[in-house]
């Protein structure tokens, strides 16, 4: 799964000071509060330890809820700069803590970052809930706001005014003292609950083995995989054998290799049944107790469901809007993974004489498919996909397109041994941030593929402050002298994350808050699935897919052969992604929360839009961390909202005739570098000088 981690406003009161025990650090000798006097600002995780964050964020918390109440007391006239912008910079030990904290507990997790990250979880809403609530620094910013048209701001002043007046709104501050407190509950509940979520998915997978001992049962497995499969079960106590998990590096290849029908259904049960499981990891009654809880925060906020609240700042506007263009692909989606359904289960008779076709079914059967039809092997590619090869050739794009070069430094502290580290410079030297690279799964780091910032870009006067960017993955490690070499799949995954550091590295803003990634939902993920589109062109897979022993260029036949095969399975992609969208629409569209059942909701959802059986949801509710866990909720939409932008944006490239036009990449450029400072249709539109059309992505699919 591909997300990050969007900035929000924080701010508030907390508790007095309490004495510094003897067996714990004094603040100043935290080094989480000090100045980071490493290269580029870095944060310095040579000397962070995990009960470092706790007491700083705690007295962060006070430090910021300092400078809140100076703006309040401040006598002068509420003023844009001594208002607004002073809120916006104020908070800046705490934003600097708190972003370094939830990328290393996403990432490299353990027993004191889980429980620290349990503790501040209401603790930060309540601080956010203090500033937002504040009925005097809203009057101030109200005071602005009602005054916009007559302060001559800039078209990025504005936006942030905008932005700042909508935040206060929205968390309720016009609401009476009655509904804000009910408000206050609401939201250190949901930060409690999402929190606890999100860590019963994460050992729910961990907590799940399937031990193989008979050879046989692995199939045509990669040899890769089948060395880590046996590095795990020496992991887990075997002498012999291979373990496989519900991690995606093991049970996706497990599923396409295993020629045992049986072991497979235990897999994919096994994944599918996370979160749902009657145990100490069930989050089925945290679903009821959010979903009502979200509930009740939009209606004490005046809409009609949390889909409404949510969707009301996004591009997509409202609900309705979402359900008629999810409706658009859906029908064709679904008809054509009715026709690939039929294929596989024939070939599954054909060779077994069996016809009880099930999801257990589906990757094996494609493989053998892709083989038979197109004379593919996935295997074959792999050795040009070399996982260091795949990220030089992101590189490389970026470089043909805007200039700009990687150079890794290896002295820069780190989180984790394996990550690599990169400046990033344009053309002529300069400076431009800081690229971290976490690639390899491991059982300290949530599932999934995603970008964090651990400093956005932003100005401060003459001051150009630069980002700190990461990209994380969860590729199987190398094993016995083999590099990681990767599916297609999961090389368009390293361009797709690689598009949101993008996003974040080329940012040219003024404020923090509207730099990078800090922009609508359903906008984040152009940026991010634009770069896809260059990995399965021939003329730039000759750059980059070459073959890790020989050096050999990926062949032409070779290139063709998998891109037709690629084509096919779209219907099941798409399909599966979109239960999911639908799914996590109609949680959010509900208008009562009392949702007593959460796997019956969930099959009347899916039974509804006419999902078959053959195919589950990319997502079921109980480990749906996107929705529950990761800021997605009323969101998961945008992935195919956006792959309207980023079809139709290629097209143009493809148009040109160059793949690599300057004076587009330069436009694309500009569009992403001013983050949310501009509404995301009207950037689109400068660029491509008209809205985005549908007919492109429909092609690329096949529909």
């Amino acid at each position: 799964m591909k997300y990050f981690n969007i900035l929000i406003l924080l701010a508030g009161f907390f508790t007095a000071c309490q004495p510094t025990p003897k067996n714990e650090k004094s603040m100043s000798d935290n080094p989480l509060l000090s100045k980071w006097e490493t290269p580029f600002g870095v944060p310095p995780f040579n000397q962070i330890k995990s009960d470092d964050y706790l007491p700083a964020i705690k007295e962060a918390v006070k430090i910021h809820e300092k400078e809140i109440a100076a703006i309040v007391a401040n006598k002068e006239e509420p003023n844009f700069e001594n208002t607004i912008v002073a809120l916006e910079r104020s908070g800046a030990d705490l934003t600097k803590i708190r972003k370094v904290f939830y990328a290393v507990n996403a990432a490299h997790t353990n027993d004191t970052l889980k429980t620290t990250a349990k503790e501040i979880a209401p603790l930060l809403a309540k601080h956010r809930d203090n500033i937002l609530l504040n009925q005097e620094l809203f009057k101030r910013v109200k005071k602005i706001y009602a005054d916009n048209d007559k302060l001559g701001l800039n078209n990025e002043d504005t936006k942030l005014l905008e932005k700042t007046y909508k935040n206060f709104n929205r968390a309720g501050a016009n609401l009476g003292e009655k509904e804000q407190g009910r408000l206050r509950e609401i939201n250190q509940n949901l930060a409690s609950l999402s929190q606890e979520f999100g860590d019963n998915v994460l050992d729910d997978t961990n907590s799940f083995e399937l031990h193989v001992t008979d050879e046989k049962d692995l199939g045509n497995l990669a040899q890769g995989y089948i060395a880590n499969a046996a590095a795990e079960a020496k992991k887990r106590g075997h002498n012999s054998g291979w373990s496989f998990t519900t991690q995606r590096p093991s049970i996706n290849p497990f599923l396409a290799s295993s020629p045992n029908k049986e072991l497979r259904k235990k897999m994919i049960d096994a994944y599918t049944q996370r979160g749902n499981n009657n145990n100490e990891f069930d989050n089925k009654k945290l679903i009821s107790e959010m979903v009502a809880l979200r509930l009740e925060k939009a209606k004490l906020l005046g809409y009609d469901n949390y889909a409404a609240y949510v969707l009301s700042e996004a591009m997509a506007k409202t609900p309705q809007a979402v359900l008629s263009f999810l409706d658009q692909v859906w029908k064709p989606a679904l008809s054509m993974a009715k026709k690939e359904r039929d294929v596989l289960a024939a070939k599954m008779k054909s060779e077994t004489g069996q016809d009880n076709f099930g999801e257990e079914d589906w990757r094996y059967y494609v493989e053998k498919v892709r083989a038979e039809r197109y004379n593919f092997d996935e295997n074959e590619t792999k050795p040009y996909f070399e996982l260091s090869a795949v990220v030089q050739g992101a590189f490389t794009l970026a470089n043909k397109l805007f200039g700009i070069t990687f150079t890794e430094n290896k002295d820069l502290p780190r989180w984790h041994p394996t990550q690599e580290v990169f400046e990033v410079q344009e053309a002529n030297g300069k400076h431009i941030g800081i690229l971290y690279m976490d690639y390899y799964a491991r059982e300290s780091k949530k599932g999934g593929a995603w970008m964090n910032s651990l400093r956005s870009q932003s100005r401060q006067g003459d001051v150009f402050i630069t980002p700190v960017i990461t990209n994380n993955f969860n590729f199987p490690a190398p094993s016995e002298g083999m590099p990681t070499l990767l599916t297609f799949r999961e090389a368009q995954t390293v361009f797709h994350e690689f598009g949101h550091g993008l996003h974040g590295l080329l940012s040219n803003v003024t404020y923090e808050s509207l730099s990078g990634t800090n922009v609508p939902r359903d906008f984040v993920e152009f940026p991010s699935q634009v770069m896809e589109n260059w990995t399965s062109q021939p003329a730039f897979l000759k750059l980059y897919a070459k073959h890790y022993e020989t050096g050999e260029v990926i062949p032409m036949e070779m290139i063709q052969k998998m891109n037709e095969a690629n084509q096919f399975n779209q219907g099941f992609a798409t399909v599966e992604y979109m239960a999911a969208a639908y799914l996590d629409m109609a949680w959010h569209m509900l208008e009562e929360g009392n949702v007593e059942d959460v796997n019956a909701f969930e099959r009347q959802v899916l039974d509804k839009i006419g999902l078959i059986n053959e195919i589950e949801s990319r997502y079921r509710s109980t480990y749906f961390n996107h929705i529950f866990s990761g800021g997605y909720a009323a969101g998961y939409y945008s992935y195919l909202w956006s792959e309207i932008l980023d079809a139709d944006a290629f097209a143009t490239f493809k148009e040109s005739g160059d793949l690599y036009n300057q004076d587009l990449a330069s436009k694309y450029r500009t569009m992403i570098s001013k983050g949310g400072s501009q509404d995301g249709m009207e950037l689109y539109k400068e660029f491509r000088g008209k809205e985005p059309d549908i007919k492109p992505l429909l092609t690329r699919k096949g529909f």
